[in-house]
């Protein structure tokens, strides 16, 4: 197969760009496109997509989701050549790089790729790259030049393993998250910490985002690689394509954070504020202590508290529970101890988690939180008991 030699970026941004640019220093002819007219590619530019896809051998996308895709397909369609092929990089759901397959038909090739600016600009990604096998023997130079290529059978699996694979980088960063909290609460040297982490499990991303995890950075979003909102996009749709919570999707979307900033900033962004912190401290000393008001202190006055006892159901208002405690610690006291284990706000609402060992009994409680009038109160709560 003679091997393509003009190719049509369309989609400029960041990865876009450094596509673009790889590619023009690789020899071949580039010409790029973007639809917001920024771009910081060394390569030919043109603002008609049209004319960049109807001399090109090669149209490839390079997309921020399936909706922009599907527009510029929609956009270009008649101006392909019937011999031109549609590479498309992006990162999309399953279903939506199936319809621009049966769209485009055999000269369509799904190849997300693994790897963020850097790699694409030393020719280190790795792509998955499914398609008809004489489609994919015409595209391999140019793939090969972008890095290593790993065939996949079919689109929509090409579409999810990337997706699958950008899960575990969530799950990366929330859990680096989760240990620069701990080290910070502990009054642990930032530098230091890193230090460590970098001997760890999570090594390899600490060294490579450690400028944003060191300063947090205020030029975090001018010199973002991969960014926050296109990582919570991506774990969006894999929990709408599996049909299967998915935390870091959750964790992701509320981080308060620039969604612009590179996702290391995600990771650097402080554990909740004190003010949720404090009815369920308040809920704590209650079982301490015995005292009721503490549970009044903690608790909405409408608030009910529901759980399997001895068997049955019970659904306590406050009042009804508060009459369980009568002003004096449980006799075994000293051996009790209480954990709040997981916090998650969504603006005026939170749910949170708490482990109790009460003797011979751990209890793990769940609760429903609002803020209102300034101050954060616990609305309901369910437990389980067990042995």
């Amino acid at each position: 197969m003679t091997a393509p030699h003009t190719i049509a970026v369309l989609g400029l941004g960041r990865m876009g760009s450094a596509i673009a640019t790889r590619l023009a220093h690789q020899d071949w002819n580039v010409v790029g496109w973007t639809r917001s007219g920024r771009t910081g590619a060394a390569v030919e530019t043109t603002g008609d997509p049209n004319e960049a896809v109807a001399k090109a051998d090669i149209a490839l996308l390079a997309l921020f989701d399936g909706k922009a895709c599907q527009q510029v397909v929609e956009r270009v369609r008649g101006s392909l050549r019937p011999d031109t092929i549609v590479l498309n990089t992006s990162t999309v759901a399953p279903a939506e790089a199936s319809q621009l397959a049966r769209r485009l038909g055999p000269s369509y090739v799904h190849a997300p790729v693994l790897g963020s600016v850097p790699a694409a600009t030393a020719g280190a990604l790795q792509i998955l790259a499914a398609a008809d096998q004489d489609t994919l023997d015409r595209v391999q130079p140019v793939l090969e030049a972008l890095g290593t290529v790993r065939h996949v059978d079919d689109v929509t699996a090409a579409a999810a393993l990337k997706l699958v694979a950008n899960s575990s980088l969530a799950g990366a960063v929330l859990a680096l998250r989760d240990s620069l909290r701990q080290a910070d609460a502990l009054g642990l040297p930032r530098a230091q910490v890193l230090d460590v982490l970098e001997l760890g499990q999570l090594g390899g991303l600490v060294a490579r985002k450690r400028s944003f995890l060191a300063s947090q950075p205020t030029a975090a979003t001018a010199r973002a690689e991969f960014t926050i909102g296109a990582l919570a996009k991506d774990m969006a749709l894999l929990a709408a394509a599996s049909n299967t919570p998915l935390h870091s999707a959750l964790g992701l979307t509320d981080t308060p954070a620039d969604p612009e900033a590179d996702i290391a900033v995600a990771a650097t962004v402080p554990a909740v504020a004190g003010a949720i912190l404090e009815p369920l401290r308040a809920y704590i000393r209650g079982h301490a202590t015995g005292d009721p008001t503490h549970f009044r202190d903690a608790f909405l006055p409408t608030a009910h508290i529901e759980g399997i006892r001895n068997g049955e159901f019970v659904s306590w208002r406050l009042d009804e529970y508060c009459a369980l405690f009568h002003g004096r610690p449980a006799p075994d006291e000293p051996s009790r101890s209480r954990r709040i284990d997981a916090i998650d706000v969504h603006g005026t609402v939170a749910t949170a988690s708490m482990t109790l060992w009460h003797g011979a009994d751990t209890f793990t409680d769940i609760f429903l939180l609002i803020s209102a009038d300034g101050s954060w109160r616990i609305a309901n709560k369910a437990y389980h008991r067990s042995a």
